[in-house]
């Protein structure tokens, strides 16, 4: 297996992020063999090349990795994050609320809920750092970034704050790409895993 990925499959929208990371790799063409699968144990983490932590609530999603011993799994992981929504509130080193214990994986400050409630989610039209056409992004019940470490490459902002970042294999957004049928950012963040097929 050349590429193995794990969407933490705890709460929220796990097929669609499957679905994603499957079609962006058949497509791209730059892996002939993968698997992409709902991470549900501790014990598999260690055998991914990336794992996607996708939206949902991030209270909800930090009491189960916990309640499922996942948290030290997570920070001795080598591999690359795909984080989207709540995943990404679930990386960051602090959170506006002190009911989510993040997992302190990119140096970034998120506000949680920062565009509102269900009701005030929304899609724009966004630029993307290194992309010639703008980016169709969906905000639902969306995070943003307040503070960014100098480790950690903004690769999208609007008014109301960073929506977008990248650090290291890291990748975390407020919005859920996994929804759009554009495939630019799963790509992107696979090639930067550095992962060669043999």
């Amino acid at each position: 297996m050349a590429i193995k990925i794990g969407v933490l499959a705890l709460q929220g929208n796990v097929s669609e992020h499957i679905h994603a990371f499957e079609a962006a790799i058949a497509r791209s063409g730059i892996f002939k063999n993968y698997e992409v699968f709902p991470l549900k144990k501790a014990d598999d983490i260690p055998s991914c090349s990336a794992i996607a932590i996708p939206g949902g609530e991030s209270t909800t999603i930090s009491r189960l990795i916990d309640k499922n011993h996942m948290r030290e799994e997570f920070e001795n992981f080598s591999g690359g994050i795909f984080a989207t929504c709540a995943g990404m509130v679930m990386c960051a080193g602090a959170v506006d609320d002190e009911r989510v214990k993040p997992l302190s994986l990119i140096d970034i400050e998120v506000g949680r809920n920062a565009f509102g409630r269900q009701k005030d989610s929304f899609e724009a039209e966004i630029e993307i750092k290194g992309y010639k056409e703008p980016y169709r992004a969906i905000f639902i019940r969306a995070p943003v970034v307040i503070s960014a470490g100098s480790g950690v490459e903004v690769l999208s902002e609007i008014d109301q704050g960073i929506v977008a970042v990248k650090s290291g294999k890291h990748m975390a957004l407020s919005f859920h790409p996994e929804l759009t049928g554009d495939f630019r950012l799963h790509i992107d963040f696979i090639k930067n895993l550095g992962i060669t097929e043999e």
